[in-house]
């Protein structure tokens, strides 16, 4: 059956007049039927009929939009491409249903491409029309409808451009709050230790005057230092004792200081302890000092022992406080350039050390990481955001009852990728299709603005040409990120 055969009990005519269409034909079709004679016209003049066999491609997403079709006859599909996977999400015979071109009033500003791709599924007849006769007509018949079109447009892409701003803002405030939580308690740590070591070495100060006002010959103060930086190496190399046996090891050398006569020997026990000193230790240095000054040795030696464990307190905190300074460095990527070659394990420990303060108690962190992994091609600040996003919403889903995150890499043919793990409750089925539309949230109001997702997608497939695939089961949802190893 032919369009003129469709329309002949309206328009009284039969037959078709080579590949346009009358005007006639064009005004029973609803996209048209308001237009005048002149209008459709211009349409009649640049339009043709064109026939397509089944299954063929009428048009491709991501192609060029050349063309405006509208529906004459048979049925066709309309698909997208959702994580690599064409998805149709329309099938339809209605005559005057339309696709192709559809923002061809905006030629010239934004780049025109198919934005879904259409497949005949029957025989299929379309009217088509070139973009640039479309886009001219509209501007030229509707300017006023053209104009507030344009300023919906370029006004939600605006909107979506701020919103989705204020939620990297957002989650680099946060961010910021717990990477200042974090940096605050080793640093704490360093000046109380520092506030404690001043007061040690004062001691020792003192101490070592006592020492060497002539109370000891050379031979037996050459000995004392000598135990002295034994002691260090012993505070060095201290084992770690569980609490039961640090209380028994505390009572003997309680004990032995006791029964030598050294006062407060229980303050001084626990010190000592800590930086591996036993009974059998101290018997060398009352061996080597004699009694007569064997409690100021002991003391001088504590001394010692603590100021190495402040010294390594002091380490350790500022070792700490540099470690969060180079994952924020690593994580921001301000000093580096935008598009360079990373190791993604240094991103994903960045964004992990970065979202420490962030994990909640009952989380357990799992990676496992393949370290056969190349270093690849990318945007590196713009892959911490995904990875911020990824376990943010992980993190959210196990807040209530705990759980497990686990991170884990590997690769497959020239491709890696990054799987972000929780055994939270799910994504429901329902849902699963809208999760990386913009806007989209299943979080209570004011707790998301539902642009994480989209924000992702549109960094790892339009950025970086890898792709993003989803899934879930109660108590096991895992989102993948496959990255192309060479420069797409």
């Amino acid at each position: 059956m032919t369009m003129r055969d469709e329309l002949s009990d309206d328009t009284g005519e039969t037959g078709v007049t080579g590949d346009r269409l009358t005007a006639a034909e064009l005004r029973t079709l609803f996209l048209f039927e308001s237009l005048n004679d002149e209008q459709l016209a211009r349409f009649v003049e640049h339009g043709r009929v064109e026939r397509y066999e089944g299954g063929a491609v009428i048009c491709r997403e991501g192609d060029p939009a050349t063309c405006f079709y509208v529906l004459l006859h048979g049925t066709i599909a309309l698909s997208r491409l959702v994580h690599g996977d064409e998805v149709e999400f329309n099938r339809t015979e209605q005559p005057g249903v339309y696709t192709g071109a559809v923002q061809a009033y905006l030629a010239g500003r934004i780049d025109q491409v198919y934005y879904s791709s259409a497949h005949a599924i029957t025989e299929v007849q379309m009217f088509t029309l070139p973009a640039d006769v479309l886009g001219g007509a509209l501007r030229d018949w509707f300017p006023m409808a053209t104009h507030m079109l344009e300023g919906l447009f370029f006004g939600m892409r605006a909107t979506q451009t701020i919103v989705g701003e204020r939620e990297r803002l957002l989650a680099l405030g946060s961010l910021s709050a717990g990477l200042t939580h974090e940096l605050n308690n080793p640093a704490a740590a360093a000046v109380r230790a520092t506030a404690v070591l001043r007061e040690r070495v004062a001691g020792m100060r003192h101490k070592l005057a006592m020492i060497a006002d002539g109370r000891l010959d050379g031979t037996r103060l050459r000995r004392l230092v000598e135990l002295q930086e034994e002691a260090v190496k012993r505070v060095a190399s201290a084992p770690p004792l569980s609490p039961l046996a640090t209380a028994d090891a505390e009572d003997a050398l309680g004990d032995w200081l006791d029964d030598h006569d050294i006062t407060g020997g229980w303050e001084i026990a626990a010190t000592l302890v800590a930086g591996g000193v036993d009974p059998e230790w101290l018997e060398r240095i009352a061996g080597a000092i004699g009694g007569e000054n064997l409690e100021a040795a002991i003391r001088w030696l504590t001394y010692t022992v603590d100021t190495e464990q402040l010294m390594n307190e002091i380490n350790d905190a500022v070792t700490r406080v540099s470690t969060l300074v180079a994952a924020a460095k690593q994580y921001s990527q301000l000093d580096r350039a935008p598009y360079q070659t990373v190791n993604v394990h240094e991103l994903l420990g960045a964004t992990l050390t970065m979202m420490q303060a962030k994990i909640p108690q009952g989380v357990r962190v799992v990676k496992e990481f393949d370290h056969t992994l190349p270093p690849i091609p990318a945007y590196a600040a713009e892959l911490n955001q995904v990875w911020t996003n990824l376990i943010d919403n992980a993190l959210c889903a196990m807040k209530a009852d705990g759980g497990t995150l686990t991170v884990r890499t590997g690769h497959e043919a020239d491709r890696i990728f990054v799987e972000i793990g929780d055994t939270g409750h799910g994504i429901p089925a329902e849902v699963r299709p809208r999760i990386f539309e913009p806007f989209f949230t299943t979080k209570p109001v004011g707790e998301g603005t539902g642009l994480g997702l989209d924000i992702s997608y549109r960094i790892v497939v339009n950025k970086h040409h890898g792709d993003i695939q989803v899934e879930s089961t109660p108590g096991d949802t895992r989102f993948r990120v496959v990255l192309p190893i060479s420069e797409s």
